[in-house]
């Protein structure tokens, strides 16, 4: 009973991330599942899918209600990716426990780096200054082309690692399709909910999802993303992605160091 109220409480963490940053709550439910509940890396990775699945759509719906969801530009993102996603989970199949284990402590250092460094950059919220970071496209087909390129790229990862790919579509939606931040935010949250969806499915056929403790997670990630949905503009967003990427880093660190101890 006492492990259940622990999945729940990470599952809170997890829905409180998706929220604020528009991150996959992996980073998070891997570790916790494979070094407090002693599930294995393939069953972790399926598990948190599933859990990013529940989490993603509870905070898109949260936005989409302030009228911060608009996927008819990211839709070539979000088709491209549930494809990637397959591929990701077919090679995830292929690599042996210890393997995937590194890799994935690899993949949270590089995340907590890249959200850290992401922090550090003045990014303003406005469809201006979203243009002036973008990316210039003398052609519509070149961005979708491009577009497609990411979606794929990031399902790959999505479904090797258990990420929905949220903090990487997030930055896709603003460098190439020029969106403001906060509905930057609430389309890449909903896109992450597609991705995560077509790896959980990839993982639930081979047998990798521990539903049990999976959905004592969902029950903690829909009130943490009710919740930090309900106070994201309240909070000071570069903050808060420094600290997490600190903590990403650090179980990423913790991890790797296992596997090669």
């Amino acid at each position: 009973m006492v492990s259940y109220f622990f999945a729940i409480v990470v599952g809170i963490i997890t829905g409180i991330i998706t929220s604020l940053i528009g991150a996959s709550g992996v980073m998070v439910v891997v570790p916790a599942l494979t070094m407090l509940f002693h599930v294995n890396t393939h069953a972790a990775i399926g598990t948190s899918l599933f859990v990013d699945v529940i989490a993603s759509l509870t905070v898109s719906y949260n936005y989409f209600k302030n009228g911060n969801v608009d996927l008819r530009a990211g839709a070539w993102i979000a088709v491209s990716s549930i494809a990637g996603a397959q591929l990701g989970a077919m090679f995830a199949s292929q690599i042996n426990e210890g393997s995937l284990s590194s890799l994935f402590g690899i993949f949270l250092l590089i995340s907590g780096i890249m959200m850290l460094s992401r922090s550090s950059k003045k990014e303003g919220g406005t469809e201006k200054e979203a243009e002036k970071r973008a990316l210039r496209f003398k052609k519509r087909w070149q961005q979708i082309v491009l577009a497609v390129i990411v979606g794929i790229s990031i399902g790959i990862i999505s479904g090797i690692f258990g990420a929905g790919g949220g903090v990487m579509i997030l930055l896709a939606l603003i460098i190439i399709m020029s969106y403001p931040l906060h509905k930057a935010i609430g389309t890449s949250t909903l896109i992450m909910s597609m991705t995560a969806l077509s790896s959980t499915i990839g993982y639930a056929v081979r047998g990798n999802i521990n539903l049990i403790l999976g959905c004592f997670l969902a029950i903690g990630a829909v009130a943490g993303g009710t919740v930090g949905s309900f106070y994201a503009n309240k909070v000071n967003e570069k903050t808060l992605q420094k600290i997490v990427s600190a903590v990403f880093i650090c179980l990423g660190g913790m991890m790797t160091l296992l596997e090669v101890i």
